[in-house]
């Protein structure tokens, strides 16, 4: 697994159903991690009814980067502050983020927190992008909507808050495959990441 193990981890899930193949994976993630150590804060949006709707007390204010937003969002922040790899479990509907995954990123990787700073707070911290796709790759390739996901995943919010060491991997099929088959490449592209 990984050559340092331990440390802290946050697995947000994202998906209605707990029997959901992204369910199943984000436990199998959760597992995992606690295997190589890590003490492991599951955040699973819908179980916590995470309310994705930026309100004005969450709407970034350009002129005062430490505002204080919303005791919910610090909550999540906090959460997110204390993880050293995040591991973000998701389907892809409509070759991006769920609903309620995007709104968590625009309220909780909020201004002053996770960018607008000379040294990012987020920088150091590990994250895997855990996509699970309906569509084969080869469909994905083809017009290049795995690139375009990795941009604006890795790239776009990642590498923006200053995590640098971030991965965006699709597991692919879910429409035709067995579960099981889906659950055995998740967990090979798990133990990639935690590997490295």
């Amino acid at each position: 697994m990984n050559s340092q193990p331990g440390g802290r981890a946050l697995v947000v899930l994202a998906h209605p159903r707990t029997d959901s193949v992204t369910a199943r994976s984000a436990d199998l993630v959760h597992r995992k991690l606690k295997a190589a150590q890590y003490e492991v804060d599951l955040l699973d949006l819908y179980a916590e009814d995470f309310d994705p709707r930026v309100t004005p007390a969450d709407e970034p204010d350009w002129a005062d980067r430490e505002k204080a937003y919303s005791p919910e969002v610090r909550a999540h922040m906090a959460r997110v502050d204390a993880a050293d790899v995040i591991v973000v479990v998701f389907p892809v509907w409509w070759f991006s983020l769920p609903a309620i995954l995007k709104g968590w990123i625009d309220r909780v990787w909020n201004y002053g927190f996770a960018y607008g700073r000379s040294e990012p707070r987020l920088a150091g911290k590990r994250m895997l992008w855990l996509g699970l796709a309906g569509g084969s790759s080869a469909g994905y390739a083809e017009v290049g909507l795995a690139e375009m996901m990795d941009l604006q995943l890795r790239v776009g919010i990642s590498n923006f808050c200053g995590i640098i060491d971030a991965d965006f991997v699709l597991v692919h099929d879910l429409e035709t495959a067995d579960a099981e088959q889906a659950l055995a490449d998740v967990e090979d592209k798990a133990e990639r990441f935690l590997g490295r």
